[in-house]
């Protein structure tokens, strides 16, 4: 299973879709909000929810699902990556409530060698998360720096530091 892609690798117009999907819980909307400190009635409070909001229900902190589609793309984009050097921008365009499930996309949007050093590049890309549906919940830019074919060599190959397995003797 490929984990990442070297500079070279990379295409630009390339899109990969990362799979699989992920069904949001309460659960998990929860958490998140309780490990970031983020309180918002409108993630926490079924009741405050239903009654004042427009969405009649809870909304999954926007954050989180960001955070999810960076996870989904790990795989196919920076799992290789030295870097992570830019979030561009980043738009919420639609809720995502609980029991939604997110898919993810990135498109390579450019490419360029490192100005400072000849092992590395940086990629430019767009990620794109949808529901089941296909609605557009969440877009953002990022630019990442990754590892040219050299550095992988130089550093290891494509498992740097996994030791070998040893038998025990009998």
């Amino acid at each position: 299973m490929q984990f990442g892609r070297t500079y070279e690798e990379f295409e630009v117009g390339a899109t990969y879709k990362h799979w699989p999907g992920k069904t949001v819980t309460e659960y998990d909307d929860h958490l998140f909000c309780l490990l970031t400190m983020n309180h918002h009635p409108l993630h926490m409070d079924t009741n405050y929810a239903e009654k004042t909001t427009d969405f009649g229900k809870n909304v999954v902190v926007g954050n989180y699902i960001y955070s999810l589609l960076l996870g989904m793309s790990v795989p196919d984009i920076s799992g290789k990556a030295i870097a992570n050097l830019e979030i561009e921008s980043l738009k919420h365009v639609a809720p995502t409530f609980h029991g939604d499930t997110v898919y993810g996309q990135t498109t390579v949007l450019d490419k360029w060698p490192s100005k400072s050093k000849n092992d590395r590049g940086i990629v430019y890309v767009e990620t794109k998360g949808y529901k089941q549906d296909g609605t557009l919940v969440c877009v953002f830019r990022r630019k990442v720096m990754v590892p040219t074919e050299t550095y992988i060599k130089e550093r290891g190959g494509e498992q740097p530091g996994r030791p070998e397995l040893r038998e025990q003797e009998k």
